[in-house]
C-alpha cells in the first residue's frame, strides 16, 4: 500500500493507473503515427502534435477518475468496466470539443479522431481483462491469518474480502478459546497461537493481522519474534482497517481504547492553514458568484412563498451552538411541530427549484458566509441540529471526539457516506470523521475537495 494525501491506496490500482495512462498516450501516439502516412516527426514537433496527445489523454484519464473506474466495485466487474468506458468516450468527447473551441490549434484531424474513438476503448478493455484475471487470483495474493475472533478481526476480513486490488487473501484466522466457531464470516478457524510457525511454513503465510483487543498468551511474544525473524509482517489489524476501509472501526472498539484516544486537537500550524484557507476561499467564492446567488435568490421567491434564506441552528466546534445558513429547498411551514426531519427520496416538501438546489448541491451555497465568520471550515465533520447532537453523544461511544474541530461545508465522511438516517449510520459516520481528525492534513482537505466536486457532478446522494 502507498501513503498518499494521509491515506493509503492499493498499490495495484496505481499501478493500473499509470499503466493506462501510459497505454493512452501510447494509442493516441500509435494513431497519430499511421493517420500521419510517414509525418509522424514533423506532425509532432510543428503541428501541435504534443498538444492533440496530450489533451485527449488528460480528458479521457479524467473521465475514468469522474466514472469511478478506479474504485472497488468497479474494479471487480467486467461489465461495469465496459459500461463505464462507453461513458468515457462520450465525456471525454465533449470535453475534448469544448477544449477546441478554445483552442483550435489543438484540434486532432478527423481521421485521427475516429481511430482514437476505436482503438483506445479497445486497448483498455483488454488491458483490464488481464487485471481482473491478476485481481482475482489469490497467486498473486499475500496470504495472511487474523489473529483474534473479536468484532475488529470479523469487520476487518469483510473488507479485505470486498476489495481484492489490495492484495491480501484471509487464508484463516486463529483463537486460543475452545468456544472459537470453525467459520468466521467465511473465514475458517485454523488453530491457535502456538500454530502460527508452523502455518508460515506449511501454508505460505506471509502476514499475521493482530486484534488488539484479542485474549494474548504469555509465549504470544516469543510467536511474533520468530514470525518477524522470517520476514513475516506482522499488522495492527485496527491500523489496518483504517488504511483498508478510510475510517475508525468505531463499533469494534473497547471503551477506553487507545485507538480511539489517539485522536488528538488538531496542531496549531494546521489550524491556522485552515482559517486562511476558508477565509481566502469563501471570501472569493462569494465575491465571484454574486450574481448566481441573486439569480437564485429570485428563482426561490418566484417559485414559492416564504423566505430565500433558510436559518437552523447546528452544534459546532466545543459543542457551541450557531446558525447555519442555506438556500430553503422546501415549502414553508413542512415541518410544522418544528422537529425537522431527514429529507427523503421524492420528499414532497421540496419544491420545484429546491429539488434542483438540492441535486446540485447549490442550497449549500450560503454556508460559504459561515465559513467566512469562522462558525465552519471548508472541510470538516457535518454539523447536526443539537437534538441529534445530544442523542449522538448520549448513545455513541467517542462522539465527542468529532467536535473537537470546526464543522465542514464538505467532508471526508460526507464524500464517502450519504443521509444518516439510524444510529447506525452515525457511527459508521462518525469512523470517517475519527478518520479525518486523525490524519488532518493540507493533502487530506484536497482529495475530500476533490472527491466532492465529482460527487457534485454525478449529482450522487441528494434528497
Amino acid at each position: 500500500m502507498v501513503r498518499l494525501f494521509n491515506v493509503y491506496f492499493p498499490e495495484r490500482t496505481l499501478l493500473l493507473a499509470a499503466s493506462e495512462a501510459m497505454l493512452v498516450v501510447a494509442a493516441l501516439l500509435g494513431v497519430a503515427f499511421l493517420s500521419r502516412n510517414g509525418d509522424f516527426t514533423l506532425a509532432l514537433n510543428f503541428q501541435h502534435g504534443y498538444l492533440q496527445v496530450a489533451s485527449a489523454s488528460l480528458a479521457i484519464m479524467l473521465s475514468m477518475y469522474y466514472y469511478d473506474l478506479y474504485d472497488s466495485d468497479v474494479l471487480a466487474s467486467l461489465r461495469e468496466v465496459w459500461m463505464r468506458l462507453v461513458q468515457v468516450v462520450g465525456t471525454a468527447c465533449v470535453i475534448l470539443a469544448l477544449f477546441y473551441y478554445a483552442f483550435p490549434a489543438a484540434r486532432m484531424s478527423r481521421r485521427m479522431f475516429l481511430s482514437s474513438l476505436v482503438v483506445v476503448p479497445l486497448l483498455l478493455l483488454t488491458w483490464r481483462k488481464l487485471f481482473l484475471f491478476v485481481n482475482r487470483s489469490p497467486r498473486f495474493a499475500q496470504r495472511a491469518v487474523l489473529v483474534g475472533g473479536g468484532p475488529l478481526v470479523r469487520s476487518l476480513a469483510s473488507e479485505i474480502k470486498k476489495r481484492p486490488e489490495w492484495g491480501i487473501e484471509v487464508f484463516g484466522y486463529v483463537e486460543p478459546l475452545p468456544s472459537a466457531p470453525p467459520m468466521m464470516n467465511g473465514v475458517p478457524r485454523v488453530g491457535d497461537f502456538s500454530d502460527l510457525p508452523q502455518l508460515v511454513d506449511r501454508d505460505r503465510i506471509s502476514r499475521v493481522i493482530l486484534d488488539p483487543g484479542a485474549p494474548l498468551v504469555p509465549a504470544f511474544a516469543d510467536f511474533m519474534s520468530t514470525l518477524r525473524k522470517r520476514r513475516v509482517l506482522v499488522q495492527n489489524g485496527t491500523d489496518l482497517y483504517e488504511a483498508v476501509a478510510g475510517r475508525v472501526p468505531v463499533e469494534s472498539l473497547p471503551p477506553g481504547s487507545l485507538a480511539a484516544d489517539s485522536v488528538s486537537p488538531a496542531p496549531r500550524a494546521m489550524l491556522i492553514y485552515k482559517r486562511i484557507a476558508s477565509i481566502v476561499l469563501a471570501g472569493a467564492a462569494l465575491l465571484l458568484g454574486l450574481p448566481f446567488l441573486v439569480l437564485i435568490a429570485v428563482a426561490i421567491r418566484l417559485d414559492s412563498p416564504g423566505p430565500v434564506i433558510f436559518r437552523q441552528k447546528r452544534m459546532g466546534q466545543n459543542g457551541q451552538i450557531f446558525i447555519l445558513y442555506k438556500f430553503r429547498s422546501m415549502r414553508q411551514g413542512a415541518d410544522p411541530d418544528g422537529l425537522p426531519r431527514p429529507a427523503q427520496a421524492g420528499d414532497a416538501r421540496v419544491t420545484r427549484i429546491g429539488r434542483w438546489l438540492r441535486s446540485t448541491r447549490f442550497d449549500e451555497l450560503p454556508q460559504l458566509y459561515n465559513i467566512l465568520i469562522g462558525d465552519m471550515a471548508f472541510v470538516g465533520p457535518r454539523p447536526f441540529v443539537p437534538r441529534e447532537e445530544e442523542e449522538c453523544l448520549r448513545s455513541i461511544p467517542f462522539y465527542e471526539q468529532r467536535l473537537k474541530i470546526k464543522p465542514g461545508a464538505t467532508g471526508w465522511a460526507q464524500i464517502h457516506q450519504g443521509y444518516c438516517a439510524s444510529l447506525e449510520d452515525n457511527v459508521e459516520k462518525l469512523g470517517y470523521d475519527l478518520f479525518y481528525i486523525k490524519n488532518l492534513s493540507v493533502g487530506l482537505d484536497i482529495l475530500t475537495v476533490v472527491q466532492t466536486v465529482k460527487i457534485m457532478l454525478l449529482g450522487r446522494g441528494a434528497r
